[in-house]
């Protein structure tokens, strides 16, 4: 080995897969809500959550060192801003059911990556119904909140507080149902049409019931390729669909979407996005290769090469809007009057 060399950057993985799956367990212990009041001892949290005091203490120590949690003073322990927000149960961006799944539904088919890569076929094809759809009727609503800050903005962005006159909103890959329902609550004037499969539309109309805006809401239920879109909505919503796509049905779909617009209509797409010569972000092309585990043909692309497809479809003005506080940008374009 050569005497420069410091063999850090590869053993700093050698333990990657520990993050979620300590997050997992503090998420299933209750850990994080326990901390929720105010600081405690491991003793204490031990205590409330019938735990063995040298568990928690070594798990809880792991969590100090991932910022998920500070020592406010020697054997005490307290939520982190990021905690306090995203990982006590009930607050409205929860987050800790997404890593519910690490351990069930996400790393065993990772285990899987060196056959998936000699062989080119993922675990679970997730993007096709009969296999797909009972994964996302588990999924999507734990997601919910990964979203929401981007739709919010995109209600900003498009001002729907100040409309006068109905907009139609055509929610593609409704999954949770997320954007329609965060632009529903912006204005009165907002209609929702939700297309997603029939087994996760359910899933769909609990949320939007849930929020208050269903009565707004019509459901189309079938394949992206083949449901039928209408005809004359104002804005389409595309969240985090064309990653699980590819490469030819995300250009059939932004096509598809074109036609469903009308003239003047916006297209707002959330992606994981890659830099043009795939060197970074991390996130993203990680995410690439959950989209080999999970789907057949399945990326991510960077906003680029979105950006030629949506041009293609005939939208002009591809954007992005990046001031928002979400992990992944909002690509917007327009439908010429």
């Amino acid at each position: 080995m050569s005497a420069s060399l410091n063999p850090e950057k590869v053993l700093q993985y050698s333990y990657g897969y520990g993050p979620p799956l300590m997050i997992e367990a503090a998420v299933k212990l209750g850990l994080f809500d326990a901390l929720a009041d105010g600081e405690k001892s491991a003793d204490d949290l031990a205590e409330l959550t019938k735990t063995s005091v040298r568990g928690v203490r070594i798990l809880l120590n792991g969590l100090v060192g991932l910022q998920l949690l500070t020592h406010p003073k020697p054997g005490h322990y307290q939520l982190t801003p990021e905690a306090e927000e995203f990982l006590v149960r009930g607050r409205p961006t929860y987050l800790g059911g997404f890593f519910t799944h690490t351990s069930t539904h996400i790393l065993p088919k990772w285990l899987q990556l060196t056959e998936i890569v000699r062989t080119g076929k993922p675990a679970q094809a997730v993007n096709v119904e009969g296999e797909g759809a009972a994964f996302f009727q588990q999924f999507v609503e734990d997601i919910f909140p990964l979203s929401r800050q981007a739709a919010l903005g995109l209600a900003d962005y498009l001002q729907l507080a100040a409309a006068t006159s109905l907009v139609s909103v055509l929610d593609v890959a409704a999954g949770s149902g997320v954007w329609g329902v965060t632009l529903a609550e912006k204005s009165p004037q907002v209609r929702v049409t939700a297309v997603d499969w029939e087994a996760v539309l359910p899933v769909t109309k609990r949320v939007a019931d849930r929020h208050g805006v269903g009565d707004r809401f019509t459901y189309v239920a079938g394949d992206l390729a083949t449901a039928d879109f209408g005809t004359g909505h104002h804005v389409a919503t595309l969240g985090h669909i064309l990653h699980s796509e590819g490469i030819e049905r995300s250009k059939a779909l932004l096509k598809k979407t074109y036609a469903a617009l009308a003239p003047g209509g916006t297209i707002a797409i959330a992606e994981w996005l890659v830099h043009d010569d795939r060197n970074g972000p991390p996130p993203a092309l990680l995410f690439a290769v959950n989209m080999l585990v999970n789907t057949e043909r399945g990326d991510t692309f960077s906003f680029g090469e979105i950006s030629r497809w949506l041009t293609a479809a005939g939208f002009t003005q591809p954007r992005l809007l990046e001031d928002l506080p979400c992990p992944s940008p909002l690509i917007v374009a327009t439908k010429p009057r």
